[in-house]
This record gives C-alpha cells, structure tokens and sequence, in this order.
C-alpha cells in the first residue's frame, strides 16, 4: 500500500504545525538539499505548451529518493472557476522502486514556493529588510506575505495588483491570520508606488506573456528583487533593462532551465548568472554590497519538491495524522504471477464476476 496525502490531509498536516513553522521547516529542508546539489540528478522539466498554457513534469532523484511533480499552468483558468496552477506528485524508493507517497502538491506547491522565495532572500537580501511590494495579489499572494514576515522579519507590505479584487482578497486574508497581527498592509495605486521605498519587491502575476512589470526607475540601489511569475518561455516580468543594471547580481536554481523559462530567457546565452546552490554552499557570495540590486530569477525546480514531498512523509509519522494508503501497487503472494493474483481464479475479481 502506498501512503496518500489529499488536500484535506494537507490541511490537517499544515494546521496541526502552523503555516509560519511549516514554511521555516520547509526551507531548512530545502536549504540542506541545494547544500549537497552534487547529488542530484538535474534536468529541465518536461513542459508541453499549448496556447492557453503549459503541463510538465519535474523529476529528479538523490540516489535513495526519487520524486517527479506534474503541474500546469493555465491564466485563463479562473475566468472558468478553475485554478491556475494545480499539482500532484510522487516520492519513490529508489532500491525497489516502489512508491511511498502520492500526494497533492497544489497546496504544497505554494508553500515551497513561498518557502523558496524567502530562502533566497535570507540569503540575498540586506539583513536590515522590513519593507516589501507585493505585486500580484492572486493565489500565490498569502503565502509569499507569511513566509516574508517569518523568515525576514517583514513589517509592511505594499501591495498592487490591476484586479482590484485580488487586493481586497489578499488584504482580507491577512487580516484574519493571527500570526501576521503586526504586519502594516498598505494597498497602492501602481506597481511603481509599491516599490517606492520598499527593500524587497516580489513580482507573481500569472499572464501567460512577456509584461513589463518592473522597469529599471523603479528599481533602486541595494533593492532585493524576488521574480517568481515568469516560468516558462514566453512569460517575463522584468525589463530586460533591469537585468542589464550595473550593480544587478542575478542568480537562478538551475541554469539551463532558467535559460529556457526564467527572466534570463530574454537575455544572450553568456549574460552572467549564479546558481542558488553555490550561493547555499557559501561558495559563491550572493551580495556583495549593500547598492547590490539582487535578482533572484526564479522559476522552480525539482529539487524544491523532492524536499517538500519527503517533508510531508516525514510529518505523517511525526504529527501521526491518521495515514490513507491507497492500493496503487498490487500486493501479491508470488511476485511472479501478477495474472494470478490480480485477475486469475480465486482472487477477488474473479470471485465477483462468479456471483453475477
């Protein structure tokens, strides 16, 4: 039997830890596996695009742990009702190849974005960071606030979205999470309001298309800029103007999917970029001074599932939520004859189709 994790399991799981702690947890997670990069098996995800958007796969193993992510990407889903983004995913044992967990990963997915973006910062960032522009205010919005405010001490948050209602939603939302009682919330009139006087300015629209969100006035010295909307080809949020800026540092998961899909596709195939991992391991620094403009160009990568998946594992047995195996793999007496005991005489398909 293999165990399952729904999205009322996850709610159950994320509830009974705190979303705060479980995004600190999460990144801690994430952190040790970037520190030991050299393990992983890496490849760009598997994406088939269509016009209204993207469905991929996202695999990748350590040698003991294998795992892969399906999730889409659709902008136009919520005009139908629909979410723009739903995922699931897969944890497997290498040695027998087995799997030990199915598990939702829309939720999840959310988080460990959240959980991502503000490892980055801890990282990037200036240390003294209280303010930050929240700029796109769908789905995504509450858990990047969450994760900001317990991760990097985040104290006011400037928000603009061109929905109206989407600022409405996100304000309301805050407002009702306890541990978020001492964050200021300020709604603004333009994306370049929101990033005026803020120290980190985190863009996550979801257009399928390359915009201009952020443009190079609107970007200051010393500024941590922290683009998670732009994913796949043909979807940008930055100026290339931006990344071209004289004292831009910019770092990415993985290089050759960033090429393909991040804020980088816009530029040539030598524009200088580091990975996340060097930056984790300490063997390439992330911010230099404190005019650094730092761009963390993120687009997810596998990696960052693999460690919620095996986070979420670990939390049935630790929180010990009541476990759902489901009976994905047949369970067979002679592991030899799968015809025999699944369709074969006496087993219990065949012993119904007898009584009909």
């Amino acid at each position: 039997m293999v165990d399952y994790i729904g999205v009322a399991d996850v709610t159950r799981l994320i509830q009974s830890v705190g979303p705060g702690e479980f995004i600190l947890r999460l990144a801690d997670e994430i952190l040790a596996d970037y520190r030991r990069w050299s393990e992983f098996e890496k490849s760009a995800r598997l994406a088939s695009h269509s016009p209204v958007g993207v469905i991929e796969l996202m695999p990748t193993s350590d040698g003991r742990l294998f795992s892969f992510k399906y999730v889409n990407g659709h902008p136009k889903n919520t005009a139908a009702g629909l979410l723009t983004v739903t995922a699931f995913g897969v944890l497997a044992d290498v040695a027998t190849g087995y799997p030990l967990l199915l598990s939702e990963l829309t939720v999840t997915t959310a988080l460990r974005t959240a959980a991502m973006s503000a490892l980055a910062a801890r990282l990037l960032a200036r240390p003294d960071s209280r303010s930050m522009a929240l700029i796109g205010n769908g789905a995504q919005s509450e858990f990047q606030a969450i994760a900001f405010h317990r991760m990097l001490g985040i104290r006011e948050l400037r928000l603009y979205d061109v929905d109206a209602g989407a600022t409405a939603k996100l304000e309301r939302n805050l407002h009702a999470i306890a541990e978020l009682g001492d964050l200021r919330v300020v709604r603004t009139g333009s994306a370049a309001e929101a990033c005026r006087g803020a120290d980190i300015v985190t863009t996550v629209t979801a257009d399928k298309r390359n915009a201009v969100i952020l443009t190079p006035p609107m970007v200051a010295p010393g500024m941590h800029l922290n683009a998670v909307g732009g994913d796949c080809p043909g979807k940008t949020e930055l100026h290339a103007d931006v990344l071209r800026m004289p004292e831009a540092r910019v770092i990415v998961e993985y290089e050759p999917q960033s090429r393909i899909e991040g804020e980088i596709q816009q530029m040539p195939p030598d524009f200088p970029v580091t990975e996340f991992a060097a930056v984790a391991s300490g063997t390439a620094p992330g911010r230099t001074s404190a005019r650094d403009i730092t761009i963390f160009d993120s687009v997810g990568f596998a990696l960052e599932d693999f460690s919620a998946l095996r986070f979420l594992y670990t939390l049935l047995e630790e929180r010990r939520i009541e476990r759902r195996p489901i009976d994905l793999v047949p369970r067979l007496e002679d592991p030899k004859d799968l015809f025999g005991g699944t369709l074969g005489a006496g087993t219990p398909m065949r012993r119904l189709r007898k009584s009909a």
